[in-house]
C-alpha cells in the first residue's frame, strides 16, 4: 500500500521537476504517445561535467509497459 505522505511528496518532487525541465517531460509524453512499445529499447547515456559517462539500456516487456503506465497515472497533474 501507498504511504499517502511519500505519495504527496512524490507527487510535489514530479511537479517541481516538471517546471524545472519542460523539454524533458514533453520527451517523455513523446515517447509515451509514439515510441513505447513490446521490444522497444531505451538507452541511457549519463556524461558528468569532467567527461565521464555511463551508459545503460533495457528492453522493454509488457510489464515495463504497464508500471510506465501506472507511474504515468500516479503522476498526471
Amino acid at each position: 500500500m501507498i504511504n499517502p505522505a511519500k505519495f504527496l511528496k512524490l507527487k510535489s518532487t514530479w511537479e517541481r521537476f516538471s517546471m524545472n525541465h519542460p523539454k524533458f517531460v514533453s520527451f517523455l509524453a513523446a515517447l509515451q504517445n509514439n515510441f513505447i512499445k513490446e521490444g522497444t529499447v531505451i538507452e541511457i547515456n549519463v556524461k558528468t561535467e569532467e567527461g565521464k559517462s555511463i551508459c545503460s539500456n533495457i528492453r522493454l516487456s509488457k510489464e515495463d509497459i504497464d508500471m510506465f503506465s501506472e507511474f504515468s497515472e500516479i503522476l498526471k497533474p
